[in-house]
Parts: C-alpha cells; structure tokens; sequence
C-alpha cells in the first residue's frame, strides 16, 4: 500500500507549521517510526520556510486577493505567485517530499555547489553549468558560523538519505527529499 498528497500553500509564516503537522498526522495514522517521522518533518519545515522566504516577489505577499485568486492546480510562474506547493509520497519503504516554489530558484555556485566539489574544491563542469541542466547535482554550502540564517538546506541533507536542489526553468525552485522508513509494529502501510 502507497499514498501521497499534495497541499498548495500560501507563502505565509503560518503554512511552515500547518504542512508540518499534517506530515506527522500521516506519519503516526500510518505507523510510521517517530525518529523518522522528526527528522522528515524537520526537514520540510526548512524547506517551507525557504519557499516562503525565497519563493517569489515578497511585494506580492499580502497582497488581497494575491493567493487567493490562484486556483489550487494552478502552476501560475512568475513573481506574482503567492503559493508554493508541498508533495509527500509514502510507500512500504521511502517517504519522498517535494516543495516546489515559484521564485527565483537556486544561484549558480555562490549559493550550491556538486558534492565532488566540495570534497574536492573543483570547479563545475563548464557544460553542466552553461546549460543550467536542473538535474545537474548540487549540494548546500555551509554557511560561515557566525551568518544568523542560511542553515536550513544543510539541515535537510543532513536530515534526509537523499537530496536534491533544482530549478524549473524559469518557473522556481524544487526541493526534493527522501528517507528510508522504519515502520511501528503493526503499522498500517507495512511493506508486503
């Protein structure tokens, strides 16, 4: 058994808590592990709060009728997009989550760099970087110590088994994570 939803958010402090609490709704009906259940849901409230900060023109925020005037299946582009969109898909061994925003996506190298990089301190693939290929690997840089933000998308890949930081050309920014799940006895989405 599998199962997946999807929420279409306002850009407002208060959407972080409310796709938060409906993620452990699911997780705990499904019997899902609370260890796991924590650190998915940490890992979303980031990646919320990025979208709601990051994921479009902040003038448009508040605004009457900015959201609201969207209809939910709507993927309205652009700066005058309100909303940002947050998936989660269950199954007998995985939980994948996706928050998709309509901003102005992920900077080049001063925001992400690939994983070899920073093992290795090299430089993109010139080709990878000039076509701007949203699949193109990428992973967060930590933030200096003393930066009083910047920490979130460190926080999920430390959070999450996989990660990955794209764009949708010229449509925003997607984040997307999974981690394996351990389930309670009994729980209901058990593997078959």
């Amino acid at each position: 058994m599998s199962m997946w939803w999807s929420l279409h958010l306002r850009r407002e402090a208060a959407s972080v808590p409310l796709a938060r609490r409906f993620l452990l709704g699911t997780m705990e009906t499904a019997g899902v592990d609370p260890d796991i259940s924590y650190d998915l849901s940490v890992a979303l409230s980031e990646a919320c709060a990025n979208a709601v900060e990051h994921g479009g023109d902040r003038r448009d925020v508040g605004k009457a009728g900015d959201a609201g005037s969207v209809p939910a299946g709507d993927e309205q582009s652009g700066p005058t997009c309100g909303q940002y969109r947050v998936t989660a898909y269950l199954d007998g061994e995985k939980c994948r989550i996706e928050v998709a925003d309509s901003g102005p996506g992920f900077g080049s190298r001063n925001t992400l760099r690939t994983a070899a990089q920073q093992s290795a301190g090299n430089s993109p693939s010139p080709a990878a970087h000039r076509t701007g290929d949203p699949s193109y690997g990428r992973t967060a840089v930590h933030p200096p110590a003393t930066a009083e933000s910047g920490r979130g998308l460190c926080l999920i890949e430390e959070l999450a088994d996989h990660v990955h930081f794209g764009n949708r050309p010229g449509r925003g920014a997607v984040v997307s994570f999974d981690k394996v799940l351990k389930w309670r006895e009994g729980a209901l989405l058990m593997v078959s």
